[in-house]
């Protein structure tokens, strides 16, 4: 049974994939760092439902704690599908940003790729399979006002993608990067009201996490071994 660990695995998006990689027959370890009760409470309904699951709590950001934590995830053997779901919003116009707003959202969304991603390469080559997928947003391919430090997390995601892609290539591993438009949250629904919605996007309604999922779950599997090194939009055909 391939291991798959879904970081940020308690949150709209990330608990959707959860239940897909699951349904899929994979051993889903859902992360969590200031949520750890939402993690386990998804742990026990997909163990309900007989598919294998775990909860782990880590702050991706912090390099030292998260270390800790995978040494001890891979003491049960390689982990063969990463989503690189954690990330965090501090929105500000950057003329009134200060520096922790940037280097917070920085350090979740972008070095908590690096930081979860990294120590497991070599076990994940060793099985010569493997599947990273990196979760970003339509903010890194457009930009967003108030939100100058997550896209440039998300675009650096991007670049990371498309190069660890290339290094990764010949060893059955694809590395690629999702990133949705308005999706269904009880965050999004603040931010985007649906005569918001409407205006925004063209197919005039918000994505659904599970439709996020489904697009994750196919590059996790077989079927995707030649796609790598993509940024795929989740975005109803906005631009």
């Amino acid at each position: 049974m391939k291991r798959a660990l879904v970081t940020g695995g308690s949150g709209a998006i990330g608990a959707a994939v959860c239940r897909r990689l699951a349904a899929d027959g994979m051993h889903v370890i859902v992360h969590a760092n200031s949520n750890l009760p939402a993690a386990e409470e998804l742990v026990a309904e997909l163990r309900s439902a007989g598919q294998a699951a775990q909860a782990v709590s880590f702050d991706v950001g912090n390099a030292e704690q998260t270390a800790q934590a995978l040494e001890k995830l891979l003491q049960d053997g390689a982990i063969q599908v990463v989503v690189n779901n954690a990330g965090m919003h501090d929105d500000a116009l950057m003329v009134g940003m200060d520096g922790n707003q940037w280097h917070r959202v920085i350090d979740v969304s972008l070095n908590g790729f690096f930081h979860v991603t990294q120590p497991l390469l070599l076990p994940m080559m060793a099985t010569r399979w493997g599947r990273i997928i990196n979760m970003s947003s339509i903010a890194g391919l457009m930009g967003n006002r108030g939100q100058a430090n997550y896209a440039a997390a998300k675009a650096g995601l991007h670049g990371a993608t498309k190069s660890l892609a290339m290094e990764l290539a010949t060893r059955g591993i694809t590395v690629n990067a999702v990133a949705p438009g308005i999706i269904t949250s009880a965050m999004s629904a603040e931010a985007f009201p649906a005569e918001v919605i409407k205006q925004l996007v063209p197919m005039k309604r918000a994505g659904r996490p599970d439709e996020v999922a489904s697009l994750v779950g196919f590059l996790a599997s077989d079927k995707a071994a030649y796609i790598s090194g993509q940024i795929i939009s989740v975005n109803g055909a906005m631009a």
